[in-house]
């Protein structure tokens, strides 16, 4: 098994080694994908955007986002991936050969285990949301089955596995993935997806059901890497591959590591259930059906721009647990601004000029 999974990852070193000689031109192209894939530009920008636009696509983004990269932690932590950075110098697969060249950049050095890949596994389930999300609004408003609307569902589609394809490429590229990993990120990501396509308790949740959702979500994390702890298993094996072998010390970020990622993930997961639960989001729904697309606009803009500011500001680093507890408050403020603040504001303001005139 051993020496399958050594041919394995050698071809894919391999596969990397090819990229970067041969592409090397796309660097930039590679680099952007791969900040474009990062999760907090769906809860940055995409969120906002759809949710404003059409609530239950923007709650379901969420949905889909925090609980897939739960999966994939959880999937990571069992099956204990190696990335190409690291394995290419830590393995004795080359004991007898020369290894190939392996670039490193800026992104390269994350901290956590590399299977199933986490940017293609969020990339794939937040665009089949995404295009799934197009093709019920386009079944709406035209009910027969048209040419014009296959063309419609093939360019969408279509869109939508060239958008994987660039992703996929592109942690290759950076040395941060393996091939079979991205592939295993695109398929469980579009699992996911596809089975919250089936669930409808999630428009409706409580507060009590966000609260306890996030608190199972943490307590099994934890308890999982507690119990591993226990017999021996250490879950953070990686941030000691990962600071051993990175060329640039200051690569490496401690919001790449796994309870980084999971409590900026239930901090806007908690977040979202504050602000769908709220007053001033009741107040701001119940006047939503009378509202223009414009005022809808504008709460996407003013959201866009806020969400901006917030995104500006970093936690400090210096002690993990305030950096951690820092990171969640700042998540959870994501959706209660965009989903119950600037709502409320904006229609009070709307409020008080159609008073005035």
């Amino acid at each position: 098994m051993e020496n399958q999974m050594d041919a394995l990852h050698h071809s894919g070193v391999e596969i990397v080694h090819y990229l970067q000689v041969n592409y090397k031109t796309s660097q930039d192209w590679f680099v952007f994908i791969s900040f474009a894939a990062d999760l907090r530009n769906t809860f940055f920008i995409l969120f906002p955007i759809w949710f404003h636009l059409c609530e239950s696509v923007g709650i379901k983004l969420i949905w889909v986002a925090v609980i897939g990269d739960w999966l994939n932690l959880v999937f990571k932590w069992i099956l204990f991936g190696q990335r190409p950075y690291w394995w290419v110098h830590d393995t004795d697969y080359y004991n007898n050969i020369s290894a190939p060249i392996i670039e490193q950049f800026p992104v390269t050095c994350e901290t956590g285990p590399g299977s199933p890949s986490g940017h293609a596994m969020g990339s794939a389930g937040i665009y089949y949301v995404v295009v799934t999300a197009l093709i019920t609004l386009l079944l709406k408003k035209n009910k027969s089955f048209s040419f014009q609307k296959r063309c419609f569902q093939a360019l969408l589609w279509s869109g939508f596995w060239a958008i994987q394809a660039c992703v996929c490429l592109s942690r290759v590229f950076l040395a941060a993935h393996f091939p079979h990993q991205v592939i295993c990120g695109v398929i469980a990501g579009m699992v996911v997806a596809e089975v919250f396509e089936h669930i409808q308790s999630i428009y409706k949740a409580s507060l009590n059901n966000y609260i306890y959702t996030t608190l199972f979500l943490f307590c099994f994390a934890l308890g999982f890497y507690l119990v591993l702890k226990t017999v021996g298993v250490d879950l953070l094996w990686t941030i000691e591959k990962a600071k051993r072998w990175c060329s640039q010390p200051d690569w490496i970020h401690i919001d790449t590591t796994p309870f980084a990622g999971l409590l900026r993930n239930l901090g806007i997961f908690f977040g979202l259930g504050l602000a769908l639960n709220s007053q001033m989001y009741k107040d701001s729904c119940q006047e939503k059906q009378d509202r223009s697309f414009s005022y809808r606009l504008c709460c996407i803009i003013a959201s866009l721009l806020v969400l901006h500011l917030f995104d500006s500001f970093k936690p400090p680093t210096k002690v993990e647990m305030i950096f951690y507890a820092l990171s969640f408050c700042k998540s959870a403020a994501v959706p209660l601004t965009c989903v119950a603040i600037i709502p409320y504001c904006i229609s009070q303001i709307v409020n008080r000029k159609e008073k005035v005139l």
